[in-house]
């Protein structure tokens, strides 16, 4: 299993952050291995909608159907699921002021069958490049947002 949690701030005010944290279709301009995230259910973001992501890590092409399950002004959670793995992205934001954003970057992945033989080898991935990327991409994204 892969476990990970980076906390940092952002120069955005919390409610821009929540915005643009809750509609995963903005994942590509965040999360460095995904390629591509639509939104496959109709209406506006809220519990329940998901999105087709499609990502790559490590040169592994892998797509998860993501679905917004927690939805609070400073509490994100979205769960993706594909035959192989389990991901869930924890989001908690804190306002500094009012003009930053603490955040609370909680990922963890699950993995299922065969693919649990690759968990250590992605770990140790995941630590070394993936998070520090992460919070790098995640900061310039919201800054951008002011």
């Amino acid at each position: 299993m892969v476990d990970v949690t980076r906390t940092f701030t952002a120069a955005v005010p919390i409610e821009k952050a929540a915005a643009f944290l809750r509609d995963f279709s903005n994942a590509p301009s965040w999360d460095p291995g995904t390629q591509s995230c639509t939104q496959i259910s109709d209406g506006p973001v809220d519990v329940g909608t998901q999105w087709h992501n499609v990502s790559n890590l490590f040169g592994i092409t892998t797509e998860l159907t993501y679905t917004l399950v927690t939805d609070e002004p400073n509490h994100i959670v979205l769960e993706g699921k594909n035959k192989t793995a389990t991901s869930v992205d924890d989001i908690t934001l804190t306002a500094e002021g009012d003009r930053s954003t603490r955040i609370d970057y909680h990922a963890q992945v699950e993995f299922n069958g065969a693919a649990k033989v690759a968990g250590p080898f992605l770990k140790a991935g995941f630590e070394a490049k993936v998070a520090p990327d992460t919070v790098e991409k995640m900061t310039e994204a919201l800054e951008r947002l002011n």
